[in-house]
């Protein structure tokens, strides 16, 4: 949960939603929401099982987007399924997955990851429906509380008043499925037991309704879905030290006001309504820190700089001092160069929303104690940070393994595709290897046909080789295969597409 950051800036435009999160005047995170591209997570579907996978304990589930979704069977609770649940930790045996679903049964679900890349949406059975200070676990008989709560007499305070509050609430509305379930979330840290008792009460509200829809609405069907962009950052991450929250779209301004008039009076004055002709974005200089967070570098004050490499299987990020000569002694300049990268490190996986297995290689320290520090000033970070991270200790290489949870796509994913003229490798062949190609294509087509010539047409760069540096291997393989060579080029042919055309 956001704690330092003092504004939040609301860009709304051309159907594209986009949130800024500041701390210090400095952009910490970019939350970005296309109408084409919404986000699914939090929302319940019915779906219907497509196809059950015995082997990987898993099954496909239509629940109406482009690509099938996935659901593993220790993500399958009993309490949609005729049984119910009565305690968080169950037996960790995962019963096979044939036993829970079979192809063609209706299932009720909701989406935990948004489908990335040619991966469909991960799925859970487990329900969760939250609200400022609540998350509601309807299948779970546990009531939890956040563990960025550190103090023990309030954590014991906030579980006794949901405890107090749910057996008030289930007294009154006694014909209503019980509240056996929540979690309390960080900003309920203080809050009083109106304010949770206020809250079970609205979830109670979305919890019927979402049980009335289970058995009428068809498969497909989008049973309940969370709120738009905006509100969802101002419900999560709006603490009431924040300075002010600026929106540049009236209607989503007078939106805002509203939801936080009914749910987080304390906030209301803090809503600001930007009409300057000077766009949201541009104040900070946000644009320019999107685009700067697309590129692999990123400079350190110091001289120093990162490397950023993002692939399916992981993140890497490569630390180096570069310009930075330090002035007392080489394992001081490593020591600062770390130190100040382990800062940076924590901000850009924010930025960039990098989740995943992440593999940071610091540069190799000596000295024990510079090691602890590094560490401890990247966990303290990092402890800003949302999403749930886990960290190692530094390897004998240098190397902190660690992993981000991931809900939603990179910002790199939302904003880029693969390159067109490298099939997204960030690399394409040299041109003296696509003349040694062509140099084999003709070999191989002279041996086939009986042709009185060979055209050769590639793009410019290509042409230019083979008509300079490599014509004297042109001349010997004209003479080898006993034929001429002519060539072509042409300004619309990828870097490493050719032809050889017979003559």
């Amino acid at each position: 949960m956001l704690v330092a950051s003092e504004e939040i800036l609301i860009n709304c435009a051309f159907a594209e939603n986009r949130v800024a999160i500041l701390e210090n005047g400095i952009v910490q995170e970019i939350f970005i929401e296309r109408e084409q591209h919404c986000s699914r997570v939090g929302a319940i579907f019915k779906g219907k099982v497509l196809r059950v996978l015995p082997g990987m304990q898993a099954a496909f589930v239509d629940i109406g987007l482009e690509r099938a979704a996935f659901i593993h069977a220790g993500d399958i609770s009993n309490c949609l399924l005729g049984e119910e649940s009565s305690e968080l930790d169950q037996s960790n045996a995962v019963p096979d997955i044939r036993s829970l679903l079979t192809e063609g049964q209706t299932i009720v679900v909701q989406v935990v990851k948004d489908q990335m890349g040619t991966k469909g949406a991960r799925l859970t059975t487990n329900l969760s429906i939250p609200s400022r200070y609540l998350v509601l676990m309807p299948c779970i008989n546990h009531i939890g509380v956040s563990q960025k709560i550190e103090c023990e007499q309030e954590r014991e305070r906030l579980k006794t008043l949901v405890q107090n509050a749910m057996f008030a609430i289930q007294k009154e509305h006694t014909g209503v499925s019980p509240l056996r379930g929540a979690i309390v979330r960080t900003v309920a840290e203080g809050v009083s037991a109106e304010a949770l008792e206020g809250d079970l009460n609205f979830l109670l509200k979305r919890w019927v309704s979402i049980k009335n829809k289970m058995n009428v609405v068809e498969p497909g069907y989008v049973i309940y879905a969370d709120l738009p962009l905006f509100l969802r950052v101002i419900r999560d991450m709006a603490k009431f030290e924040i300075e002010r929250v600026r929106i540049d779209d009236y209607e989503v301004y007078e939106n805002v006001k509203n939801f936080v008039k009914d749910f987080m009076p304390k906030v209301t004055d803090k809503i600001e309504y930007y009409s300057e002709s000077c766009p949201i974005f541009d104040l900070y200089s946000i644009e320019e820190e999107v685009n700067k967070a697309l590129h692999r570098e990123v400079q350190l004050k110091s001289g120093g700089y990162l490397v950023i490499d993002q692939t399916e299987a992981m993140t890497t990020v490569d630390i180096n001092t570069g310009a930075f000569v330090g002035s007392k002694s080489l394992e001081e300049t490593i020591f600062k160069t770390n130190l100040e990268a382990s800062a940076v490190i924590a901000r850009q996986l924010r930025l960039r929303n990098l989740g995943g297995i992440i593999i940071i290689d610091f540069i190799d320290m000596q000295d024990a104690e510079h090691i602890h520090q590094v560490l401890c000033h990247f966990e303290k970070y990092l402890e800003k940070d949302h999403a749930k991270t886990k960290i190692t200790n530094m390897s004998e290489f240098g190397l902190v393994e660690m992993t981000r949870k991931r809900t939603r796509e990179s910002l790199e994913k939302i904003l880029c595709h693969p390159c067109p003229m490298c099939d997204g490798r960030s690399f394409i062949k040299t041109c003296e290897s696509i003349c040694f190609e062509i140099y084999r294509e003709i070999l191989r087509v002279s041996t086939q046909y009986n042709a009185q010539g060979y055209l050769v047409i590639a793009s410019e760069d290509v042409i230019g080789q083979l008509l300079d540096k490599e014509s004297s291997n042109v001349a010997d393989l004209a003479k080898c295969i006993g034929k001429t060579i002519n060539f072509q080029a042409e300004m619309l042919y990828h870097p490493e597409h050719y032809d050889v055309v017979l003559m």
